[in-house]
């Protein structure tokens, strides 16, 4: 009994390295497939958020779609018309690219 314990411990003696090897390689794979896509997808969103232009077609974070009808940078706001002379004010970070209405060639 006492050998077979023993036996296990020393086939376990080099896996140390392995372990950490194994690690850094499960860090890279998730990084490589959740986390890198994740900041690309941001900075994408952000572009689009500070090249804003009136009478753009956009969607807010609550699901609204409208047009932007102007926007303040100062206080980061955008009004949004959303029907005929209905206007709202919407943070700027809430306000997103509308691929609803994009055609499906330039999605």
């Amino acid at each position: 009994m006492v050998n077979i314990i023993l036996a296990a411990q020393s086939a376990q003696g080099g896996s140390g390295m392995s372990m950490i090897i194994m690690m850094v390689l499960i860090f890279a794979i998730m990084w490589f497939f959740m986390i890198r896509p994740q900041q690309k997808k941001q900075k994408e969103i952000q572009n689009f958020q500070n090249s804003l232009q009136e009478g753009t077609q956009v969607i807010t974070g609550g699901g609204i779609y409208g047009t932007v009808k102007s926007i303040d940078l100062a206080k980061k706001t955008v009004e949004v018309k959303i029907a005929r002379d209905v206007v709202i004010t919407v943070d700027l970070s809430y306000v997103f690219k509308d691929t609803a209405n994009t055609p499906l060639q330039q999605r």
